[in-house]
């Protein structure tokens, strides 16, 4: 539908669908995860997961395959700041552009976490130059601080850039 912008995760909402062993909104499942095989004094570690990860991933595909903006959706802990962020981190990182604030302590982590650092356009704008200058030379793909930088690259930066300058245009 042309009305709809975006699609949101509504994690408690999926939980409860799937019937997830879970009460947490957002935040870690303390049974979610994995023992490492012992060692040689019979010691193991744990290794926590994300049981949100696939769902996020999913929805975030669903989303641009039907021109949508994936937002993650709430972190039930607003006393956790720093589960906050590390949560807000990885939606960001599987593409999506915004995560729920259920508190106001919430707004300015979310905020900087889904606004492109100066570092990142700036290293997004050298790879767009780049590529333009090598295209100019009749190269498709070309060297930048020693990593390969292709088409798709330019892709991804034209995404920050463009990303940094709708958010600086919204004020």
């Amino acid at each position: 539908s042309k009305r709809n912008e975006s699609l949101h995760f509504g994690v408690a909402d999926y939980a409860a669908s799937t019937k997830a062993r879970t009460t947490v909104i957002g935040g870690p499942n303390k049974d979610y995860h994995v023992l490492t095989d012992a060692d040689e004094n019979g010691n193991r570690d744990v290794h926590w997961g994300d049981m949100w990860h696939y769902p996020i991933a999913k929805m975030v595909v669903a989303a641009r395959a039907h021109g949508l903006r994936p937002i993650d959706g709430p972190f039930g802990d607003f006393s956790d700041s720093d589960g906050f962020t590390a949560q807000a981190n990885r939606a960001a990182t599987l593409g999506c552009e915004g995560k729920w604030a259920i508190h106001p302590s919430q707004v300015d982590l979310a905020n900087s976490i889904f606004t492109p650092s100066e570092e990142d356009v700036s290293k997004a704008q050298r790879i767009i130059d780049a590529m333009e200058q090598a295209q100019k030379e009749g190269k498709g793909a070309v060297a930048l601080d020693g990593r390969l930088i292709d088409i798709a690259s330019i892709k991804q930066a034209e995404v920050m850039v463009r990303k940094a300058e709708q958010i600086k245009a919204a004020g």
